[in-house]
């Protein structure tokens, strides 16, 4: 499992350079795909450079912008990767930072390691069954996975929230999640609400800097594997709405069930 953990380390490291560079440098033309999500080229560039790594592994993988195979075929795959090479794109469009990289492995429909990386805050969210889950602060490059580790801050980090902490999204805030949020006063008084983009949502529960994120709206397989893996390695869990159990993957249905982390 730790070859794996590296592996995927390195791939998003060398993908977020390439983004940051674009991010930074270039022109980006925004394209739509079929269900109006937004396309850059920073997409596509993370997606070719993590495919490069995993490809070597021998492991299937399922990415955002990759084929998506029929679920007759995807059923048969004991093990596969789940990848989104932008996590966040409107927020990479709108250029707030509020952006990541995301691979995770899943084993059994469990997410059984995760890396989220955050390139325009060079931070790394990272865990493994072996391991737990780390985050990292100031990372550009690859070492070695023993000196990342040494490096990093084993999650949930203590913190000393005065209030009760709900995170929730920069870009879908649904009524139902506003609902909740208010029914939440009720049993813990005035709320911290903040918002965020992408997964650092579920790095934020994690952390412990905040208690709950609700998401009742959609997002699919990919937004959500490799946070599901950090928080689940750090004590946190991610329950599906639907069937009040932790999330599975590489389901018939790629979209996910509305969903509590906490």
């Amino acid at each position: 499992m730790q070859h794996l953990l590296h592996t995927a380390i390195q791939a998003s490291l060398e993908a977020g350079k390439r983004i940051m560079e674009i991010y930074e440098n270039e022109d980006f033309e925004v394209d739509f795909k079929g269900d109006d999500s937004p396309l850059t080229k920073a997409d596509l560039a993370s997606h070719r450079i993590i495919m490069k790594h995993l490809e070597q592994t021998g492991i299937p993988v399922l990415s955002e912008e990759g084929a998506h195979l029929p679920y007759e075929t995807r059923r048969t795959w004991k093990k596969l990767w789940i990848v989104d090479p932008i996590d966040g794109t409107k927020e990479f469009i709108k250029r707030n930072g509020e952006f990541t990289v995301n691979i995770a492995l899943v084993e059994g429909q469990k997410p059984v390691l995760g890396v989220i990386y955050v390139p325009a805050l060079e931070q790394l969210y990272f865990a493994s069954k072996e391991s737990g889950a780390f985050k990292l602060e100031g990372i550009t490059a690859y070492s070695t996975l023993e000196e990342i580790i040494s490096k990093a801050n084993k999650l949930p980090i203590a913190i000393d929230n005065k209030k009760y902490t709900v995170v929730a999204s920069k870009s879908h805030l649904s009524p139902e999640t506003e609902e909740y949020i208010k029914s939440l006063e009720k049993e813990h008084g005035e709320i911290k609400t903040i918002s965020k983009g992408s997964s650092l949502k579920l790095c934020m529960v994690a952390e412990g800097v905040a208690n709950e994120y609700p998401r009742f709206a959609p997002t699919m397989e990919w937004d959500t594997a490799a946070g599901q893996a950090i928080c689940s390695f750090a004590g946190k869990t991610v329950i599906d709405h639907k069937t009040g159990e932790e999330m599975l993957y590489n389901r018939q249905e790629l979209l996910n069930n509305w969903f509590l982390v906490k």
